[in-house]
């Protein structure tokens, strides 16, 4: 039996999945389970507690071999410090007293001698855990890449909103970024480690590199032209104010991050790559991974929010989903599947676009103005899709007969944009889910959402009201 602490984070969520495909059997610690439930397969087990709390930990570690340790307090707004020395050792016990044969920890990538608070408090919370008695294997990591990874979205906010940076002196600090989908490897080949041993490991990927070029190769991969300005004082404080004003990390946390960043973070000993058959992958590729992985994640998601045509309105600009900005609508429709889909395959053409079709000829006009492919191709066929097929200034990019019409935009935009429809239902009833996706890129793109919101918000409802009416008809 392995239990995995922090299932609900951002490693500890990917680990699960690895580890749940591998066939093990998990079991997980929450402090509320009932959120953890139903993200997990069937065949694993979710407890309540908390490593704050000693006496819920004796019934979460009975019968359990191995334990992931993936648990720090860096969002907390106390002494993050004395949350994580307590939280450690009362593991640590508790995992003796149940007979655990070994404990996984993932920690910092650190050497200096005047290290940042956060840095510190990760190196403490591996020597209390050693010092436990249980055989422990720690990993020392880097900043991890991957999409919804703390320091990659900090980048990602960075380099997507300011086309001028005025950068403190700790972007030129070396650290040696791991791809995520390295990192869970490393954490699922512990399972394979002999018994019996406690061990520290530096992990990192193929490159040494400043967070200055890591910012570059993100514009680069984005298509964003982005100038630095070196600043000889910026302190962490404010660094971290900075940061919660212009990306989603806030204030507090960004802070510990940032007051980490003054310290190189690579790896010295690689003993790494001779203890364990893997070799990472090198920041280039790992930020291409994590872009076409967020594609792919994005594209099989099912956007079923809970509106409906007489609920409330969207907010302000649609919703967030990472860099994208998220407009759904719902409507009800007293039809079958294959009637409520019909109106959705007709789209675009002769047909046009069931409100506002001036409008949609203006935006084609434009597009045509700005060297892009305008209104005037038209589609193939009146009645059918395939994938690939042009419809004006959109591409099919996904269709499922009777269920979803997936098209992405070839018009000239600062970004990507989406338009999809699905449709379920079953007999006389069926709901129509409309959801318009934006990718910004920069300022610029997201100057061109917020500017032409109102007339959106306006035709995206409308097409909304016209799909269902010519259903019902």
């Amino acid at each position: 039996m392995i239990l995995l602490t922090g299932a609900t984070g951002y490693v500890g969520g990917r680990l699960l999945r690895a580890l749940e495909e591998r066939g093990e059997r998990v079991r997980c610690l929450a402090r509320r389970p009932e959120e953890l439930r139903p993200r997990v397969g069937p065949h694993t087990e979710v407890v309540g507690g908390d490593v704050l709390d000693p006496q819920t930990l004796p019934p979460a570690l009975a019968g359990v071999e191995l334990a992931y340790y993936l648990v720090h307090s860096m969002g907390s707004a106390g002494s993050f410090e004395a949350e994580d020395r307590k939280a450690a050792a009362a593991f640590g016990e508790a995992a003796r007293a149940a007979g655990v044969r070994r404990i996984v920890y993932l920690g910092g990538l650190a050497q200096d001698d005047d290290l940042s608070p956060h840095l510190a408090s990760r190196l403490e919370v591996g020597q209390i855990l050693r010092a436990s008695g249980v055989p422990t294997t720690e990993l020392q990591a880097s900043i991890v890449i991957g999409s919804g990874s703390l320091s990659f979205e900090l980048v990602r906010a960075l380099v997507e909103r300011l086309p001028v940076m005025i950068t403190p002196r700790w972007v030129s600090r070396l650290a040696q970024p791991i791809a995520v989908e390295d990192l869970i490897a490393y954490l699922v080949a512990c399972l394979d480690r002999p018994e019996g041993r406690t061990e520290v490991f530096e992990i990192g990927g193929a490159d040494r590199v400043s967070y200055e070029g890591i910012m570059r190769e993100y514009a680069r991969r984005r298509g964003l032209h982005r100038y630095m300005i070196r600043v000889p004082v910026l302190t962490p404080r404010l660094s971290s104010l900075w940061l919660g004003l212009v990306t989603p990390v806030y204030a507090r946390t960004g802070r510990k991050l940032v007051d980490s960043m003054r310290h190189d973070t690579v790896v010295r000993d690689d003993s790494a790559l001779a203890e364990f058959p893997l070799r990472p992958r090198g920041m280039r590729e790992a930020i291409e991974r994590a872009l076409v992985n967020e594609d792919l994640e994005f594209a099989a998601t099912r956007w079923s929010d809970p509106l409906s045509s007489a609920g409330p309105q969207p907010p302000w600009g649609g919703a967030r989903v990472g860099s994208r900005l998220v407009d759904s609508r719902v409507v009800e429709v007293p039809v079958p599947p294959a009637q409520a889909f019909r109106p959705v395959r007709r789209i675009g053409g002769a047909t046009g676009w069931y409100y506002g079709n001036s409008l949609w000829r203006l935006r084609g006009f434009l597009d045509l103005l700005g060297g892009g492919v305008g209104l005037r191709r038209g589609r193939r066929d009146p009645e059918r899709l395939a994938v690939g097929d042009a419809l004006d200034f959109w591409r099919v990019e996904a269709v499922e007969p009777d269920h979803l019409l997936r098209l992405r935009a070839e018009m000239r935009l600062a970004g990507r944009a989406w338009l999809q429809f699905e449709i379920d239902g079953a007999d006389a009833s069926s709901t129509i889910r409309q959801t318009a996706v934006y990718e910004p890129a920069g300022l610029l793109g997201l100057a061109y959402w917020y500017g032409v919101w109102p007339v959106h918000r306006l035709v995206f409802a409308g097409m909304l009201r016209g799909i269902a009416r010519a259903a019902r008809s």
